[in-house]
């Protein structure tokens, strides 16, 4: 019999969002079609055959919501970063006119360090972030995974994170914290790297991608339920 893998708690106080998702709440009070835009890189798009999380938190979130028809658009790029992904907003996300977006951002900042420097990045994603501000949309920021490959450039990927989170900060906008999230898994719970990243040292598993899908439905309910009547 095959062990079953262990459980990975969602750790709220970690990941709880600091501001409600006000958008997406009143799309749940007055529209019965809602838009979500996932967009980001491959982490978004998928990898390694698993399944991404666009079409998990799509299948989570109907469920938690059944009387309305929620669509998650993918609209990752593998090996893309904040540079190629900002020019792709008009027509990627504005164009869609969702209630909320989820931009994951940094990891190729590192995996491809011979190509992107952190710091103008990290101003791209800021001017992103800006661009977005004229949607009628909530916005969150995904930040890196707690992955080997990254971990071999520690000190610039722990750079990348706290400039994602200043720009989350800067902007208003939520920060989903996966890094932070996934090295609790890892140092704290006890779940072994090989349970949470492929042999390639940088993509998740289906087991990780299938945590961080149930945390961000579960951070996402809650600032739904912390959101005050009519907001």
């Amino acid at each position: 019999m095959t062990d079953a893998p262990p459980p990975c708690d969602p750790h709220l106080d970690v990941v709880r969002f600091d501001r409600n998702l006000q958008h997406f709440s009143q799309s749940l009070d007055s529209r019965r079609k809602i838009k979500i835009v996932a967009i980001g890189s491959s982490s978004t798009a998928g990898e390694n055959d698993i399944i991404p999380y666009p079409h998990r938190l799509e299948l989570a979130l109907r469920k938690r919501f059944p009387d309305r028809m929620i669509d998650v658009l993918n609209r990752g790029i593998g090996g893309q970063e904040a540079p190629e992904e900002v020019p792709r907003f008009e027509s990627d996300v504005m164009a869609e006119d969702p209630s909320l977006v989820i931009w994951q951002v940094g990891t190729n900042a590192i995996a491809h360090r011979d190509l992107y420097d952190p710091g103008r990045v990290a101003a791209t994603i800021a001017t992103g972030l800006n661009w977005l501000k004229s949607l009628r949309a909530d916005v969150v920021l995904m930040d890196l995974q707690y992955a080997p490959a990254l971990l071999d450039r520690e000190k610039d990927t722990r750079l990348m994170v706290s400039l994602i989170a200043a720009a989350a900060k800067t902007a208003g906008v939520n920060l989903f914290p996966r890094f932070a999230l996934m090295e609790r898994w890892r140092m704290q719970d006890g779940i072994p790297m090989d349970m949470l990243i492929s042999p390639d040292r940088l993509h998740q598993t289906d087991y990780a991608t299938n945590c961080v899908t149930r945390a961000l439905d579960t951070v996402i309910g809650a600032a739904l339920a912390s959101a005050p009547p009519g907001a």
